[in-house]
């Protein structure tokens, strides 16, 4: 049975190439940049053997490590694994779970992550090539290692199987996974300045790891080339202890799964409440706000366009730390007023069919556009207010308060009147409901790029009153621009939000029905 299994794995792989033409050229280059990557790992990886031993026992056992951790952090957030031999598939058949198991644990090695991963770790036999010892050490950590990652990653997707099937499970793994590539730049540095000057702290750290479940296995290399016979075979029970336990969880797991496979239905929810309905006013307006604020806490799609505003402290932060000086925290408040106020501008284009409610309701075109802003000023005031404040008070610089909080409430406020504007006239092309945040739209990419181009320059057009104030205080020096601000800024902001609902409103109440047109056509 394990080699039948190993037969259909191999035989599933081989069916993958048996595509179009541009998905096979695909990924045949897919394929050459692996093999590139991977040789250039592996040469690494070989040329550690002329390397200080303290250097290599580093790299090798924290590397592993970070292996061991990548094989059990992305099937969490990759809503693409591999599933040709999800154990659910054999629900229906009489196979024996331990025959099962092996079969499952073997055939993880079938496949581009799979063989990289144990080429990859059998290339750090090349670095302890030093000794004969030292060599099977390698050689048997490296089996052990590789392993780990396969039943681990097995533990991790039999367990989560419930979670896999479930919409909202893929929405907040896509949001999740992008959230380090938007700290990559600040990771990466911080890595670098590690490895310069903690060289002896990431020793260190590659020793007390190597007394753990994730870098025992990588660790025994390095400890028979050292002439710790003692400490290899103790990292070897721990790298064993760990393979076990790994496959007795996920033989219970298993034996779940082939009982109970995941079930993706829907489940039934009890009526009579009412939620944000219920607290907001009774009126077409809080309606439209409730709705609105319904998808600002549900709908994927909105987190996703806003990923980025948590983690601009986070970036600017890093920022100021590497050069010294944290001025650049000061457009903080304004800069996430600006991006949160933009966000409603293809609010409706978010609602896709759903617009038809609105229609077939009478809603308003005033009120429609009132509740939407109401929702979106519910949520973007007090993080405006907070990232404006908080940033003064790291920096102790507060005569720019005034200044800064007039220019980040007009903003907001004016941004989110031009928004209601911009909504109502034209369509740009978003994510469907129900497709990854982060997926590319259908629709005219020119003309959503042109609204938003022309948008974001009118709208820092609108701004030229606070931002002279600014300026002014710049050149002078004194607090009296900044008390200007904090009054025109709120008053004109709220005078041109006024202008942009009732505007849009106008607007939505004339072209209601050709902008869901144009909202069918894309869908």
């Amino acid at each position: 049975m394990v080699a039948h299994l190993l037969r259909l794995k191999w035989r599933l792989l081989l069916n993958g190439f048996r595509r179009s033409p541009l998905q096979l050229i695909g990924m045949g280059l897919g394929l050459l940049y692996a093999l590139g990557m991977l040789s250039l790992l592996i040469g690494g990886l070989i040329a550690l053997r002329w390397a200080d031993a303290g250097i290599a026992h580093t790299v090798v056992v924290l590397g592993g490590a970070a292996a061991i951790l990548g094989w059990g952090i992305i099937p969490l957030v990759a809503s693409a694994a591999d599933m040709t031999l999800d154990p659910a598939r054999f629900s229906s058949y009489a196979i024996p779970p331990r025959h099962l198991l092996a079969g499952l644990a073997l055939a993880g090695f079938i496949g581009i992550p799979g063989l990289a991963t144990l080429l990859a770790a059998l290339g750090t036999v090349g670095t302890w090539s030093r000794s004969f010892p030292a060599a099977v050490g390698a050689l048997i950590g490296a089996l052990l290692g590789a392993l780990t990652c396969i039943v681990l990653s097995k533990v991790v997707t039999t367990a989560t199987a419930g979670l896999a099937s479930s919409r909202r499970f893929k929405d907040v793994s896509s949001i999740i996974v992008f959230i380090p590539l938007v700290l990559l730049g600040p990771i990466m540095m911080g890595i670098v300045e590690g490895i310069r000057g903690s060289g002896d702290y990431l020793q260190a750290l590659a020793r007390s790891v190597s007394w753990t479940p994730l870098g025992a296995a990588w660790s025994l290399g390095g400890d028979l080339e050292a002439g710790n016979f003692a400490a290899a075979g103790l990292k070897a029970v721990v790298a064993l202890s760990t393979i076990a336990l790994l496959l007795w969880c996920w033989h219970v797991l298993l034996q779940r799964a082939l009982v109970t496979p995941p079930y993706s239905g829907g489940s039934a929810k009890k009526g009579g409440k009412l939620g944000l309905f219920g607290v907001l006013p009774g009126t077409p307006a809080g309606a439209v706000a409730a709705r609105a604020l319904v998808y600002w806490l549900k709908d994927p799609r909105y987190a996703g366009s806003l990923v980025v505003i948590p983690l601009l402290p986070v970036i600017f932060f890093f920022s100021g730390s590497q050069t010294g000086s944290y001025g650049m925290l000061m457009i903080l408040g304004p800069l996430t007023a600006f991006m949160m106020a933009w966000s409603i501008s293809a609010d409706v284009s978010y609602d896709n069919t759903a617009f038809a409610l609105h229609l077939a309701s009478g809603v308003r075109g005033v009120d429609d556009r009132l509740g939407r802003a109401l929702a979106c000023l519910v949520i973007s005031l007090p993080v405006v207010l907070v990232f404006t404040i908080g940033p003064i008070a790291v920096t102790g610089d507060w005569i720019w308060l005034p200044n800064l909080l007039g220019l980040a409430v007009g903003t907001l406020f004016t941004g989110l009147g031009l928004s209601s504007v911009i909504s109502a006239r034209y369509n740009v092309a978003v994510p469907l409901p129900g497709d990854s945040p982060f997926k590319k739209p259908p629709g005219n990419v020119a003309q959503t790029l042109a609204v938003q181009g022309v948008g974001m320059l009118v709208l820092t057009v609108l701004l030229l009153p606070e931002l002279a104030l600014v300026l002014v205080q710049v050149i002078a020096g004194g607090p009296e621009a900044g008390w200007i601000n904090l009054a025109v800024g709120p008053l004109l902001g709220i005078a041109l939000f006024t202008t942009g609902v009732r505007l849009g409103g106008r607007w939505l109440d004339v072209r209601g029905p050709e902008l869901f047109a144009q909202l069918s056509v894309n869908r």
